[in-house]
């Protein structure tokens, strides 16, 4: 088996992500408290965050406008103002928020682009991603970076293709089993899931378990050994 080009997720594969998310949206529960209960507060937000993926993306802008648009459900159109300066707030807050990549990505990755070409594929606000790699000091170990609207088969095989040799050569690293790994592994591409103790309900999927291009790591730190191996096979 060869393997040319290897592709990597960035939010909570290469730096935290989540858990940040999970500290606002305890902060909004907070704001909220004298309007609804967390449960169906929680559920309300979901349910209008999964009908604003298709207009504002992933990302915290999108975020920040489901918190107010759910703030506007949950108070029949007439949220105090405080409500949305602190929403707000929080916001540019998450848009500002330190970047550090998590224990072992920097080294994994300058082991890893020494044998390979790497591929950052994430998706997410072009801007915020951007200003996320560049303060993490990861850019330079990439090859071509492709921030995209949503992370499909047809994504894989044209990233694949326009920075690699095909799917077929490549592999796919992430945390998330929807969006990294199910599609990767569609494409004819390989695929290596390393979990982060949180995920976003939007991205749960069940393991592709037996799947013979496919494995589970514990950490970024055991991708370049998965990789040797799988070229010894």
């Amino acid at each position: 088996m060869r393997i040319t080009t290897v592709g990597l997720d960035a939010d909570d594969t290469l730096w935290h992500n989540e858990s940040i998310f999970r500290l606002t949206q305890e902060r909004f529960r907070a704001l909220m408290a004298d309007v609804a209960e967390p449960g169906l507060l929680d559920a309300h937000l979901a349910a209008v965050e999964r009908r604003n993926l298709a207009l504002y993306g992933y990302g915290v802008k999108g975020f920040t406008l489901s918190l107010i648009e759910t703030a506007m459900d949950l108070t029949g159109g007439e949220p105090p103002g405080r409500i949305i300066a602190d929403i707000l707030a929080a916001g540019r807050e998450m848009l500002g928020h330190p970047v550090e990549p998590l224990p072992g990505v920097e080294h994994a990755l300058a082991e890893l682009s020494e044998a390979y070409r790497l591929v950052l594929i994430t998706k997410g606000d072009l801007m915020h991603q951007e200003q996320k790699l560049a303060a993490s000091g990861l850019g330079d170990l990439f090859a071509a970076v492709e921030i995209v609207s949503e992370k499909d088969a047809r994504t894989y095989e044209t990233v694949f293709a326009r920075h690699g040799t095909g799917a077929a050569e490549a592999a796919m690293c992430g945390n998330s089993l929807r969006s990294d790994i199910l599609p990767a592994l569609q494409a004819g591409a390989w695929a290596a899931h390393v979990p982060y103790p949180l995920t976003w309900a939007h991205e749960m999927a069940d393991a592709p378990v037996g799947h013979p291009r496919f494995a589970e790591l514990a950490s970024i730190g055991g991708l370049p050994g998965w990789l040797r191996a799988m070229s010894q096979t």
